[in-house]
């Protein structure tokens, strides 16, 4: 069986496409660019074809052949993600349909409740992508589920920073909302078994964890499990979602932009209404798991630094795709440039261990005043900030998220290339190269990068270049007494 996984590149589509390799299907992945999934433990593996769902025409080579077509896209956090999920998904429906697909699985949100209130723009886009699917003609699964708890989820990493970084706090009304969290394995578990669901089986189900709870009362388990103490909780009705919001981009890795739409879904209650996937789906002999043990089990992830993906990882259809402005076509306009070169008294295997282990808690090896007030700075304009930290605290890939940068080339051993995604007036690179000499030792080659955008982006370079002696200068010097410490 063949199986067709969209989203390869989020944070559920990259732990389900190993999860089938695992199960014996042969595995496809649809993702703009094929090398953002060059360095994933599974690529040897699978096969990886470029397209596009808002671009049908570079389709059809991604369903040929196609057996099961896993829809896991989504455009939250961007502008006008309503319009692009629906066109989105009106292209794959109909490129399903046309190749002969036998099962679409489509991982959604929870229904919104008919009783009069408005639903987010979240929710009701879920819904939307939802009945197109299943209007599709191909039988459709459509697996709805809340808050999802697993390392690395949005929603997860909003609970744990919340509930770790506020010992007390002042919240709105909705977090006495009842939610029905599932830890990431169950979803897993029902994506993975969605592929051989019989061809009868044509509609939604509701997929939940066994508990039933507030997020006030998941914030208070949570403090239980991580070990800390009660949280005190203070509830006001004048926040309201949008305040709310805010308040969580502030807080927490979640920028307001993605944090805005998941706070409005909370305003809704999302109980499962029905369990009947359990007819085809039965539960596992222990019973789902419960919340207690997701969030522990999320933890255990989060201190082994094993987290498979993080909702940062996945990148939108508007993010930057073309390469670092080197080639001829880029030597008509303006390319500012920061180099620092330093010989090191260390191996080449040294230094490059040094660069690997940039940002996240090691930091950036100079003046983190500057890089923080350079993060806050970001984040009160409705960029991502530093907080976005790094997956794994020593190893790299290229596509994954670095605090405020993308990894966009890595060359073991001799190059990592970073892509500026705080707000700019243009576009930014960083790139760290290691070079060998001819004595043993190695060469550090530092390079700053920025194509600005109009006049505000020649102004924002002449405001900050002064201070780049300080902050890209003390960068290189302490990054060639790292690897030369490391040496001894």
């Amino acid at each position: 069986m063949r199986c067709l996984v969209t989203g390869a590149t989020g944070y559920i589509g990259g732990r389900l496409a190993p999860r089938l390799l695992a199960e014996g299907y042969q595995v496809r992945c649809l993702a703009r660019k094929a090398g953002r999934l060059r360095d994933v433990p599974w690529a040897a593996r699978a096969e990886v074809v470029e397209g596009d769902l808002r671009r049908p025409e570079t389709l059809p080579a991604a369903f040929e052949g196609v057996d099961v077509a896993y829809y896991l896209v989504h455009s939250l956090g961007q502008a006008g993600f309503e319009a692009a999920d629906r066109e989105a998904a009106i292209h794959f429906a109909a490129a399903a349909a046309r190749s002969g697909v036998r099962r679409i699985v489509y991982l959604g949100g929870p229904e919104p409740k008919q009783d009069g209130a408005v639903p987010s723009s979240h929710l009701r886009s879920r819904a939307e992508v939802a009945r197109i699917l299943l209007a599709s003609g191909v039988p459709t699964v459509v697996l709805r589920a809340a808050v999802i708890i697993g390392s690395g989820s949005a929603s997860f990493e909003m609970l744990r920073y919340l509930t770790e970084r506020l010992p007390g706090m002042v919240t709105p009304r909705w977090v006495r909302n009842r939610i029905q969290p599932i830890a990431v394995r169950d979803v897993l578990r029902y994506l993975v078994a969605g592929a051989t669901l019989p061809p009868e089986v044509d509609r939604a189900f509701d997929i939940a964890g066994p508990d039933v709870l507030t997020f006030e009362q998941m914030m208070q388990r949570y403090a239980r499990v991580a070990g800390l103490r009660r949280r005190v909780i203070l509830r006001v009705r004048p926040l309201t979602p949008s305040l709310s919001s805010y308040w969580v981009g502030l807080v927490t890795p979640v920028p307001n932009k993605i944090a805005r739409p998941l706070v409005e879904s909370l305003v809704h209650e999302a109980v499962a209404h029905e369990h009947d996937i359990a007819r085809f789906i039965p539960d596992p002999p222990g019973g789902l798991t419960g919340f207690d043990e997701a969030v522990a089990l999320a933890l255990a992830k989060v201190r082994d630094a094993e987290v498979e993906t993080r909702w940062s990882t996945a990148s939108g259809p508007d993010a930057p795709a073309e390469p670092l402005p080197s080639d001829p076509k880029w030597s008509g306009g303006t390319v500012y440039t920061d180099v620092r070169e330093r010989d090191v008294n260390a191996p080449t295997s040294a230094l490059w261990r040094v660069i690997e282990g940039v940002g996240g808690e090691h930091g950036w090896y100079s003046f983190p005043l500057a890089w923080s007030v350079r993060g806050w700075l970001d984040r009160l304009i409705g960029g991502v900030g530093l907080r976005r930290g790094r997956r794994d605290p020593h190893r790299l890939q290229v596509g994954e998220a670095l605090d405020f940068w993308r990894v966009e080339e890595i060359v073991p051993g001799e190059l990592l290339r970073l892509r500026a995604e705080m707000r700019l007036p243009g576009r930014a690179w960083l790139e760290m190269r290691v070079e060998p000499t001819t004595d043993g030792r190695s060469r550090y080659v530092q390079r700053a990068v920025f194509l600005p955008r109009g006049l505000a982006g020649h102004a924002y370079w002449g405001s900050v270049a002064p201070f780049h002696a300080v902050v890209f200068g003390g960068m290189a010097r302490n990054i060639a007494r790292g690897a030369e410490h490391a040496t001894g």
